[in-house]
């Protein structure tokens, strides 16, 4: 049964205990329950509900429509954050099922019965097992579409409500927008009907049911599960409830009951046809009235009629609507007391010789997946952090959004309308937990013509509901569910309402029943094997890539890079847009943010549900910086003739007139002031020009950087002025290599003195007072000591080799991580085979220690020649290593040292800063003059892994504190060495591989400063989900190494 089902026949119990006589027995047998429950009857999707409609509010008057106040509307809101009634059983057959017969005093006093807050996600309100997570995984036995009656929550919710006496004569529609996963509803102990489909909204008509002269009482009984959930398995926390708003709405007897907006763009892409198709119930005259975005009179027009009346207005060369320019007109629909407001943008959709277009343009998606999510609310997200996600897009240059899985909150689709982003539009579907229990998958649901209605009816709500807004382009059938019949079911259901839009589905490899040609997390090789295809005529798109996971994502530009240059790709969505920890706390009431396993659930999928470019709370991690910087609608191409710099417009409607310019210079140790930078009008999209830096000096210093920076001129309605849409640097000079740095001539009136105090001590004492010391049993340097301190040791842990760092998701997501552990690359210690020494005749000591790097159990080693040459107050070191043996890693995670220093209260540096930088993730980080307190240089991500790193550094110096001023405890630098590297973190390695938590971690923070001095480190990539690190961006383990640093 679905919409407009027949009425239900007497009230009663969902489940009853009933007594039947089998033929030939004169014995009773006893069932139950009666029959096949709504929630496990494949055949009841929807019982007396209205058919799905356009997301409108109704309103008195026109003027009450146009200020979108739905206070105003004839609307009340009955959620809201309103408490009701509430009653949990672990199934649906125990508890109170004769609750909706009780009155509401009654209720209120049982000790059985508690209140909720509606609308919430019930586990979130400390009710039932408490949250599951599961990528793909079923929870329950699987058995489509059977849900295991003894292990299915109920909910069970009452409010009450009153009406006003000018409700009369109105059709009464009582709308939830979201019930998770199925419900049934009673109003004043009479069955009202059923509904499933858990992000899709459901609409009663309780007309009948209502007493407007006393209050009213509604029941819901709302189930965990139902057969729908096979088919909402969507790779997020399994929550129930009430999630999104309810409300009674009031139609009047005469009333509007859809509107279907439709903008005919000619193929000029210059006048258009306003088409909007009016649903109405009685005959009526109907007033049209088209405003633009001042509210000045575009085009009026009256039509009388019953059912449906159609408009057709010319409308001379409007406004497009993109997501540059998000312009929106304003549609108003009156009849006596009844009367809408519709916001229309003018946009047409289409492939234009097999590329994606808008309004006869190319336009490239620079997208997120986005998941419904609040950190406390699980999938109900208030509609201010709803809007703060939104504006966060804005501000990081992302322009589209795929609804991953599910149609989103309306509020979402009006936001981005008004803000501009697109939108591709997904069915709540999903259903991939079925191809890992054997056998056909497609053959449970996908293919099987028995589901055929329940996967039309997810398409069905999502067109209907959505149909009118501008910023959708894109109507997606779902995900990972496969390729079969009932998708193709769906496409032509979809085609047959709405032929202005394209469909998108990944399962369909061969695009027979979608449009565009999508894939996920393939590399950037395959991906560029699309794009030089010779023939084709559809385009490609990555629904899914970049898999934002932990310490991540790298090389986002190679693909960005692609977008560009071939036609045929019209961008992608990174997976995916924030973290989906919930915030929980410990026994001693620590405070973070939980993830699988965390809530006592089992099965799950750990920590795999942390994998967005946000943290849970919704903050920016450095991944969307890095991501923000690969997207920059402005890219800065390199310099020529002297002062000309080269840009690219990478926006796809608009120029740069909207944005201003400048420039300074950045050098070691100095930053120079420039000035405006003149952007020439009228630069049409994706093109290139020139830029003119005026004043830009004739010589520059050593390591000089020019920076650009493009800044919003005036506000919009997502930012001020000011807001940085991108940012350039060019390296206008070479650094100073290192052997220019060293400062190896030893004063004529004193020498360093070298000293065995010890059979394994060798003490060395500078000229200027400063003390080192080296341990011959390991081969190390492990004392430095300055005159101005002469009691503390620098170093509480010795100089060490370094090859290893704590492992990231995306290390551990691929054969990388495994291959460290199968290798015991963890294990790898150093061990001295010989420590010689020596003082020139010039007084230089000279130290050689050769070394092999090696774990246990295994053959394979980095063989070390370290040559430390000490005079004055230096440490030069250089190093020479080769790697032999058997079974030698496929790549180091870092070639370095460490050690740790006392007293480091801040570290600066110039390099890439001010914030964390990998070789594959770097580029939103400038090269420049920066200071950091040392707890501001760790990443704290929400599953401890390596983190604050800094590459692309000349020198480094770690600073405490003395006689009241900042001292210099160490220095280290690399001179023109490219690619080198510092951390500083109050955590070792092992702290972070042992802590599955930050409340975990938290108890190991040292009180010395852990030190790393890397010549080269391994890339991030992207293998927690999708390809690992490039090999561009690999540190090969085969080859041979020849640095060298200075200490000081």
């Amino acid at each position: 049964m679905s919409e407009g089902s027949a009425a239900l026949g007497p009230p009663g119990p969902p489940f009853t205990l009933v007594e039947r006589t089998e033929e030939g027995d004169s014995g009773h047998v006893h069932v139950h329950p009666k029959s096949t429950p709504d929630w496990n009857n494949l055949k009841v999707i929807h019982r007396n509900t209205l058919p799905p409609r356009s997301h409108f509010f109704l309103y008195e008057t026109a003027d009450d429509a146009l200020s979108r106040n739905v206070s105003r509307s004839k609307s009340q809101r009955l959620s809201g954050g309103h408490q009701w009634l509430f009653h949990l059983s672990k199934s649906p057959l125990e508890g109170p099922t004769d609750f909706y017969s009780k009155s509401y005093s009654a209720l209120a006093v049982d000790p059985d019965w508690s209140s909720i807050t509606v609308p919430s996600m019930w586990q979130r309100e400390g009710f039932g097992k408490g949250p599951q997570y599961t990528n793909l995984n079923f929870p329950w036995p699987v058995n489509p579409p059977h849900i295991p009656i003894d292990d299915n929550e109920c909910g069970r919710y009452v409010t009450r409500f009153v009406l006003d006496d000018k409700d009369k004569d109105h059709q009464l529609r009582l709308r939830f927008e979201g019930v998770d996963s199925a419900f049934t509803v009673w109003v004043n102990d009479r069955e009202v009907g059923y509904s499933q489909g858990s992000r899709n909204p459901s609409e009663f008509d309780i007309t009948d049911f209502i007493d407007l002269d006393t209050s009213n009482l509604l029941y819901v009984e709302v189930y965990q599960r139902c057969d729908g959930s096979y088919i909402e398995d969507q790779d997020q926390w399994w929550l129930s409830g009430i999630f999104r708003d309810v409300w009674l709405h009031k139609f009047p007897k005469t009333r509007f009951e859809d509107i279907h907006v439709q903008t005919i763009l000619d193929d000029d892409y210059k006048n258009a046809t306003l088409r909007v198709d009016v649903n109405i119930n009685n005959d009526a005259e109907v007033h049209l009235r088209f405003l633009d975005a001042g509210d000045k009179e575009v085009a009026k027009e009256t039509k009388s009629g019953k059912g449906t009346i159609t408009f057709e207005v010319l409308i001379q060369n409007p406004e497009k609507w993109t997501a540059e320019t998000p312009y929106l007109y304003k549609l108003v629909l009156e009849m006596p007391g009844c009367a809408l407001a519709e916001r229309v943008g003018f946009r047409r959709i289409e492939l234009i010789d097999g590329v994606f277009s808008v309004n006869g343009k190319p336009v490239k998606l620079r997208g997120v997946n986005r998941h419904e999510h609040h950190p406390d609310g699980g999938r109900t997200v208030p509609p201010e952090f709803l809007k703060r996600d939104l504006l966060l897009m804005k501000k990081h240059n992302i322009n589209a959004i795929r609804t991953s899985h599910y149609i989103n909150d309306p509020r979402l689709y009006e936001l981005a309308d008004e803000l501009g982003l697109w939108i591709l539009d997904e069915c709540d579907l999903e259903c991939h937990g079925l191809f890992v229990v054997g056998g056909d998958g497609l053959k449970f649901a996908s293919d099987n013509p028995d589901w055929e209605e329940a996967y039309i009816d997810r398409a069905r709500q999502m067109v209907m509901r959505d149909f009118n807004r501008p910023s959708i382009i894109l109507w997606s059938l779902g995900n990972e569910s496969g390729h079969g019949r009932n998708h193709v079911a769906m496409y032509e259901f979809i085609k047959g309402v709405d032929t202005s839009r394209l469909i998108h589905y990944e399962g369909d490899w061969k695009a027979e029943s979608a449009d565009i040609i999508s894939r996920m997390y393939h590399s950037v090789g395959d991906i560029e094997a699309y794009a030089k295809e010779r023939s084709w005529d559809k385009p490609v798109v990555l629904c899914e890539y970049v898999h934002a996971m932990g310490n991540g994502p790298g090389a986002i530009k190679e693909y960005i890079d692609l977008f560009y240059k071939y036609p045929r790709l019209m961008g992608g969505f990174v997976w995916e847009w924030a973290n989906h920890g919930l915030r929980t706390e410990t026994s001693d009431g620590i405070e973070y943010f939980g993830y699988g396993g965390d809530f006592g659930d089992d099965p799950n999928d750990y920590n795999f549900v942390l994998d967005g470019l946000c943290f849970s709370d919704h903050t920016p991690t450095p991944g969307l910086t890095e991501y923000k910087k690969a997207i920059e609608p402005v890219q800065v191409i390199g310099i020529e003739d002297v002062n000309k710099v080269r840009i690219v417009n990478r926006y796809d409607f608009t120029g740069l007139d909207h944005l201003r310019a400048r420039w300074w210079l950045v050098a070691d140790g100095s930053d120079v002031s420039g000035g405006k930078v003149e952007i020439p009008k009228g630069l049409k999209p994706h093109t290139e020009c020139l830029l003119t830096i005026e004043k830009l000096p004739n010589k520059y210093p050593s390591d000089a950087h020019l920076n650009l920076e493009f800044t919003l001129a005036k506000p919009t309605s997502w930012a001020k002025a000011g807001h940085i849409i991108a940012a350039g640097q060019i390296q206008l000079k070479k650094p100073a290599p290192l052997r220019s740095l060293r400062e190896l001539s030893v004063p004529d009136q004193k020498q360093p003195t070298v000293t065995l105090v010890k059979p394994t001590l060798l003490l060395i004492v500078g000229s200027n007072g400063t003390k080192w010391e080296f341990d011959l049993a390991i081969g190390a340097l492990h004392s430095w000591t300055r005159p101005t301190r002469p009691d503390t040791n620098v170093l509480t842990e010795p100089l060490l080799f370094s090859l290893y760092r704590a492992q990231t998701d995306n290390d551990r997501g691929c054969d990388f991580g495994s291959n460290w552990i199968d290798r015991r690359l963890h294990q790898a210690k150093d061990h001295l085979i010989q420590f010689s020494w020596g003082q020139n005749a010039d007084g230089v000591v000279e130290i050689v220690v050769k070394g092999r790097i090696a774990p246990p159990v295994l053959n394979w080693s980095l063989e070390t020649t370290t040559t430390y040459r000490i005079t004055g107050d230096l440490v030069n070191i250089k190093v020479h290593a080769k790697p032999t043996g058997k079974l030698v890693p496929r790549a180091w995670a870092r070639f370095g040292l460490v050690t740790a220093i006392a007293g480091c209260e801040s570290v600066s540096w110039f390099g890439r800063g001010p914030g964390e930088s990998y070789r594959d993730k770097k580029l939103s980080q400038q090269v420049g003059n920066w200071e950091l307190p040392v707890s501001d240089l760790f990443t704290n991500y929400e599953f401890p892994q390596d983190s604050g790193n800094r590459t692309d550094v000349r020198w480094v110096e770690f600073l405490g504190s003395g006689d009241g001023e900042e001292q210099r405890l160490l220095r280290a630098r690399y001179g023109d060495f490219e690619g080198a590297s510092f951390q500083a973190l109050f955590y070792s390695d092992k702290d972070l591989e042992e802590s599955q938590h930050p409340f975990e971690l938290e108890t190991r923070k040292r009180d010395d400063t852990i030190v790393h001095l890397d010549w080269m480190h391994h890339g991030l990539g992207t293998g927690s989900c999708g390809p690992e690190t490039l090999p561009q961006y690999s540190l090969d383990a085969s080859q041979t190494f020849d640095v060298e640093i200075i200490l000081d």
